[in-house]
């Protein structure tokens, strides 16, 4: 029933996806440990630097709150609650002042009413389902030479891909707002801060790229392997 697993085109097209999703990890994860040694002239907290952002943002009725787990930093637009995990929350590093702002950009983008924001929040619950669903109906069609039902398969992934291409612009955009706010409120105030920032939520947004990437290239194989039976 696995066989398309051993399938020589599936392993050189997700082998690729899981090299790039691998080493973007490794990147993010090296970015963050050597800047999270590194502290900040203003002596912020994670915490602290998410507060000041919103503030200078004039964006208001956010909460922030301790999460656990390393990186599970998200922004919550549904009970607007800024979710930082410890080493951002009670940080006082570069790495720290660079996630939370980066998160503290997401409720500047709800409160200026971003539309991929909305976009992307719809989106979650139809994404979860093709996450969830879509290897049922694809194997069974493949087994039973249905390409109707591979369809079925191809379009719920086609729905996860759609939403991970939807996060990439509010990723990035995200990091461009807090950039911009660190400057000029002064809680990054030297250009090594600054560079720090930067190379912290360039090796995030990376992150997302490849997993984009890695979609994709899963999504080509099931419209190739559709296309066989």
């Amino acid at each position: 029933m696995f066989a398309f697993l051993f399938d020589p085109l599936y392993l050189v097209l997700t082998g690729i996806g899981l090299v790039v999703t691998l080493v973007a990890q490794a990147r993010v994860k090296g970015s963050f440990a050597r800047y999270a040694k590194v502290g900040v002239r203003s002596g912020m907290s994670g915490a602290e630097a998410a507060r000041a952002v919103c503030r200078a943002a004039g964006v208001q009725g956010v909460t922030i709150e301790r999460h656990e787990g390393f990186l599970s930093d998200h922004y919550d637009p549904r009970t607007r609650s800024l979710r930082l995990s410890p080493d951002v929350y009670e940080g006082r590093s570069i790495s720290s002042i660079a996630v939370a702002a980066h998160e503290a950009g997401h409720s500047i983008q709800h409160k200026s009413g971003y539309a991929l924001l909305g976009l992307r929040s719809k989106m979650v619950p139809v994404t979860n389902i093709g996450s969830q669903l879509w290897f049922l109906p694809f194997v069974l069609g493949m087994f039973l030479n249905a390409v109707p039902l591979m369809q079925v398969g191809i379009l719920l992934f086609a729905l996860v891909v759609a939403f991970q291409l939807v996060t990439l612009p509010v990723e990035f955009d995200a990091s461009r707002r807090a950039k911009a706010v660190l400057a000029t409120t002064g809680i990054v105030s030297t250009q090594e801060e600054a560079r720090g920032v930067s190379k912290v939520l360039d090796a995030a947004a990376m992150t997302y790229v490849a997993a984009a990437l890695s979609g994709i290239l899963q999504l080509v194989y099931l419209i190739l392997r559709a296309q066989r039976n």
